[in-house]
């Protein structure tokens, strides 16, 4: 609910968009391999180190749950100052067209 929320208050293909582009998938991509990486050595250390089996899934995962956290708060970044953006954009609209009316009505 908060994701739909956040995320796809507008356009679902505009999110994705966001989520594919602009170099988010690379940003999103490095910190999972730093993250996981740290992540991985201390979830699997015994199996880092030959004591103990790799679990390939979890191993997975610990990659995959930072990528979707920096892809998610890319994205949610983006749309705010979109939104940021277009306020402001109406702001400044409304005010050119009170000045206008104003100068009008003198």
């Amino acid at each position: 609910m908060i994701v739909n929320r956040l995320l796809f208050r507008g356009n679902l293909k505009e999110t994705l968009r966001m989520a594919t582009s602009h170099g988010t998938p690379r940003r999103a991509a490095k910190l999972a391999a730093m993250v996981g990486t740290l992540l991985v050595l201390i979830n699997q250390w015994e199996a880092a180190v030959g004591a103990g089996s790799m679990d390939w899934v979890k191993v997975a995962l610990t990659y995959c749950v930072p990528y979707m956290v920096s892809t998610y708060t890319s994205v949610s970044k983006d749309l705010h100052l979109r939104r940021e953006a277009e306020v402001a954009e109406q702001t400044v609209h409304e005010e050119a067209q009170k000045t206008q009316f104003q100068k009008g009505a003198s």
